[in-house]
């Protein structure tokens, strides 16, 4: 994982805030840079948190210059969470667009990745008139979930609880992938189960007949090392753009934060029609 250099970190303004939501949901934490602009809103994937992920990408020097809101999901983090919330897509797009209004925030740019990619796709279809670029890294779109929300979501929420979530770290970390295991130190189990299983449900319209109806400008970015992906031509042929970065796979803000940081500012340049 790359390191900001300290000067990198001088020249940024970059402050946790927090925002109180009802009694039921808690309150919900985000990273807020100052900036110029439509802000830039980070959605991270399932077991993850923006505070961890994409720090180092904010302070790269190719998205100087804009605002950038990195939030951290309930359940994730150093978001709240609450035992009796859902955590479903639709649960954390509800809590999201409160965030998005109660920051007075007009028009604005999103990126979302993996399971953040499902939520960015939701809050952009139901504020499509405000969305600008919507970016995606490997995003979930259909249901049925990927391999760890699958191997999650076939256990009980009980099950789950009393000892897959410590399983899942302890394989994580056995298997090298510290970073994740850490992410998911710090999440909720309840949060994670029921996230999981919301991404096998999936939702109609689905996440991707969301993503082909928008307005946007929309860019979905793989990791090189992910691919072949026939989902690379499909969305291509739907008129979405296709960012690869190379020697990446699907945790490509871990793994390449400067690539992903360029990726990202190449797809907010992409033209847009103000018809």
């Amino acid at each position: 994982m790359r390191v900001a250099r300290r000067q990198e970190w001088d020249e940024i303004d970059i402050v946790m805030k927090s925002l109180k939501l009802d009694p039921h949901r808690g309150s919900i934490r985000y990273h807020d840079r100052a900036g110029s602009g439509p802000p830039l809103i980070f959605l991270h994937g399932l077991g993850c948190s923006s505070s961890g992920d994409y720090l180092s990408v904010a302070a790269d020097p190719a998205l100087t210059g804009r605002r950038l809101i990195l939030i951290d999901l309930l359940g994730s983090g150093f978001s709240d969470h609450p035992r009796d919330f859902g955590y479903t897509i639709e649960d954390h797009t509800g809590t999201i667009i409160d965030l998005i209004r109660a920051l007075d925030i007009g028009s604005f740019d999103v990126f979302g990745h993996s399971m953040g990619g499902a939520i960015a796709s939701s809050v952009a279809y139901t504020l499509a008139d405000s969305v600008r670029y919507l970016v995606l890294g490997e995003p979930n779109l259909d249901p049925g979930g990927g391999a760890f929300s699958r191997m999650i979501a076939q256990m009980s929420e009980a099950d789950y609880v009393r000892h897959g979530h410590a399983d899942l770290i302890s394989k994580s970390l056995s298997d090298g992938n510290d970073l994740w295991a850490a992410s998911l130190s710090l999440s909720s189990p309840h949060a994670v189960h029921r996230e999981a299983t919301s991404l096998v449900s999936g939702t109609d319209p689905s996440w991707r007949d969301q993503l082909y109806a928008l307005p946007a400008v929309r860019t979905i970015i793989f990791g090189g090392c992910s691919l072949p992906d026939p989902d690379v031509e499909v969305l291509s042929s739907n008129g979405i753009h296709i960012e690869i970065i190379p020697d990446a796979g699907h945790s490509m803000a871990w793994e390449k934060p400067q690539d992903l940081a360029l990726a990202i500012a190449r797809a907010l340049c992409l033209p847009r029609d103000v018809s």
